[in-house]
């Protein structure tokens, strides 16, 4: 979504970067071009003017012009704006003491309302709640079916019947309370615009059910027309937050840089997908990095948890180092790589991608290749790629749908993978075939050689004859001097 606005602040901190010292003005001028970038992304004029006098009024009071690095120093001062903007912190949710706890979700129609109604129902029953579905929405053809279908998969229960809305979600109510439901989340009717009949609905259905939380689904599709709902709709009805559909869309990401100022509050969750996993709690933070270009590592690393089975993922690292891993391991690893959610989306929260490296020119359609590639071989084949020979590669790559050139390309970059791994793994094993006592006790043995005056090797050294008759003092070494004068003499 903030690619493009990602990209112009990165030229603009670019060319910041290569002077040594700032003055006020440069700092106005970067401010100014700041502010214009924000309003390409269809930041709101009052935002855009408001985020520009607060960081050029800090960037003068902390006195940047005369910093050793005021580049990194104005970047810190837009990064905490930037953070101050979008809500500041993630929204704390609360249950309350005598369940359920009540969510009821508002919006106009089309913008993903009963989709996200049922996300968020599986993100409470990752948090180890347990949560149940009321279908007030009785306007839209097939609203309560849609609801039905989704929750299946997730087996989440929802109750509706055919009466009126206020009456459903009354009931509903009770029979949260008699099945003992913990939370309860009241899915309403939604408009193509906004009229008194749907806020009347809204507003009886909310004194019906007395929520703890009223969620505003607002389309980041649709920029600042989301937040003229949003301030519309939080006039009549108290809102608690918005969900952000369609983050992870086309569009230019000034509804979320505007919500939290024009309308007052925050946003509670954003929706990066079309699929159920595709939902998060919003942190103000971790969205500004990513604006700044500088990656979301801790979304990332979440996301991997969730997707990535443990014990599997160590499982295949061992295989990996001890030069076992095949392409039925690859396989496993890239699907769960899948789960994690659109390969665009995770490019995009990498820290430190290199110039001109866009996340939106990712093809996922290559994996999906490369899955069909591996699924067309034997269970033989995938462990020992070595033995697929041509007729073998024509044969996978007939039944795959690819050519042999793509099986060809697979094969071989896999086996430089496993080459690769093991030629970082053979200097450990080294080190520990090698025994360190046998080179500590020659090295000691040398030392000792070299004082007594020897030359030669100490491997060559023999002890010195006993002497007879003679006392100690005429006891000579072998490789001393005057032995080797006394060779001479007999020569």
């Amino acid at each position: 979504m903030f690619d493009t606005l990602t990209d112009r602040l990165g030229n603009i901190f670019g060319r910041l970067r290569s002077k040594g010292k700032l003055s006020e003005s440069d700092i106005n001028t970067v401010m100014a071009e700041v502010r214009t970038a924000l309003l390409e992304a269809d930041v709101n004029l009052k935002v855009a003017r408001q985020f520009q006098d607060k960081v050029s009024e800090r960037c003068l009071q902390s006195e940047i012009h005369t910093a050793l690095n005021p580049a990194q120093q104005v970047i810190k001062i837009v990064n905490e704006e930037l953070i101050e903007i979008l809500g500041g912190q993630a929204l704390n949710l609360t249950y309350s003491d005598k369940p359920p706890t009540v969510v009821l979700m508002a919006g106009l129609q089309g913008v993903g309302k009963t989709t996200n109604a049922v996300k968020l129902a599986k993100w409470f029953k990752s948090q180890g709640r347990n949560p149940i579905l009321i279908g007030a929405d009785l306007q839209r053809p097939a609203a309560v079916e849609q609801l039905r279908i989704l929750a299946e998969e997730i087996e989440i229960p929802v109750f509706s019947e055919k009466s009126d809305p206020i009456t459903v979600a009354k009931n509903g109510l009770s029979e949260a309370i008699s099945t003992g439901r913990d939370v309860l989340i009241c899915d309403t009717a939604g408009r193509l615009s906004i009229d008194e009949d749907l806020m009347n609905e809204i507003r009886q259905i909310s004194d019906e059910i007395k929520p703890h939380y009223t969620f505003l689904v607002i389309d980041a599709m649709t920029g600042q027309e989301a937040v003229n709902v949003a301030d519309s709709f939080n006039d009549k009805l108290s809102l608690d937050g918005m969900i952000l559909t369609k983050l992870g869309g086309d569009s230019r990401g000034g509804a979320a840089l505007s919500a939290k100022t024009i309308v007052g509050k925050p946003i509670a969750f954003a929706s990066t997908g079309e699929k159920l996993e595709d939902f998060e709690v919003f942190h103000p933070d971790r969205l500004a990095s990513r604006i700044l270009g500088m990656g979301d590592v801790l979304t990332l690393i979440e996301k991997a948890e969730d997707a990535f089975d443990q014990q599997e993922a160590q499982r295949a690292a061992d295989r990996l180092l001890n030069g076992q891993f095949n392409l039925e391991d690859f396989l496993e690893q890239m699907q769960q790589l899948k789960k994690m959610g659109p390969l665009q989306n995770i490019v995009g929260m990498m820290p430190d991608l290199p110039q001109g490296v866009n996340p939106d020119d990712v093809d996922e359609t290559r994996l999906t290749r490369v899955e069909a590639i591996i699924t067309s071989m034997t269970h033989e084949e995938r462990d020992r790629p070595e033995i697929i020979d041509g007729s073998r590669r024509n044969r996978i790559a007939k039944g795959s749908g690819t050519s042999i050139q793509e099986v060809s390309l697979l094969i071989k970059q896999f086996k430089e993978i496993k080459r690769m791994m093991k030629g970082a793994v053979k200097p450990n094993k080294r080190k520990k075939k090698s025994p360190p006592s046998n080179s500590a006790a020659t090295s000691n043995h040398t030392l000792e050689y070299k004082k007594r005056g020897g030359t030669r090797s100490p491997r060559r050294e023999r002890p010195a004859a006993p002497s007879r008759g003679r006392g100690p003092s005429s006891s000579k070494s072998l490789s001393s001097p005057q032995s080797h004068h006394a060779r001479g003499d007999r020569n």
